[in-house]
């Protein structure tokens, strides 16, 4: 039999990851390490232990999530209402809809469920219980406060220096 390609692994070879601490710790285990190109489906196996959430309630602009719940019980909070899972149920969380969602577990086992979604390099993500933004490309999380849309810029746009700027070199001889 070949050696199989990078492509191919077994979730038991695959050591778990944390990544943030407390209350949103939750190992997980990148199932497509081949797929590393921005823009490409990814999935992540999550282990969820008790009283513990992966993410502050969210909603995506560009990027459609889903979640397969394989053993355990949590609570899903989509919108402003809550609703119990199980194995065997797909969540689907759309991007564009202006809908948080957050996965929880309040029970005793486990809750270990499939996470599924693509990784956008141009990726919004909004936290409306904090007022938070995410801008991937920018890779900034932050708080954005209204502003007019003139607000800051200068009377005379840098635009035109430049292009006096290169007037002058033009008629010097671009010396």
């Amino acid at each position: 039999m070949p050696e199989r390609p990078a492509n191919i692994i077994n979730v038991a070879d695959v050591p778990e990851e944390r990544s943030l601490p407390g209350v949103y710790e939750a190992p997980w285990k990148p199932l497509t390490p081949a797929t590393t190109r921005p823009g490409a489906l990814g999935v992540n196996q999550v282990r969820l232990p008790k009283g513990r959430t992966t993410s502050p309630f969210h909603y995506h602009l560009r990027e459609d999530e889903a979640f397969f719940i394989l053993s355990g019980r949590g609570v899903l909070r989509y919108g402003d209402a809550l609703y119990d899972v199980g194995p065997g149920d797909c969540i689907s969380c759309p991007a564009g809809t202006g809908v948080g969602h957050q996965l929880a577990n309040p029970y005793d086992e486990d809750l270990v469920y499939l996470a599924i979604g693509p990784d956008d390099p141009h990726e919004v993500c909004v936290y409306p219980d904090s007022d938070k933004v995410m801008v991937r490309a920018l890779k900034q999380v932050g708080y954005l406060h209204r502003a007019p849309y003139l607000d800051g810029e200068p009377e005379q746009p840098k635009i035109f220096a430049m292009i006096a700027a290169r007037e002058r070199s033009e008629t010097s001889g671009g010396r």
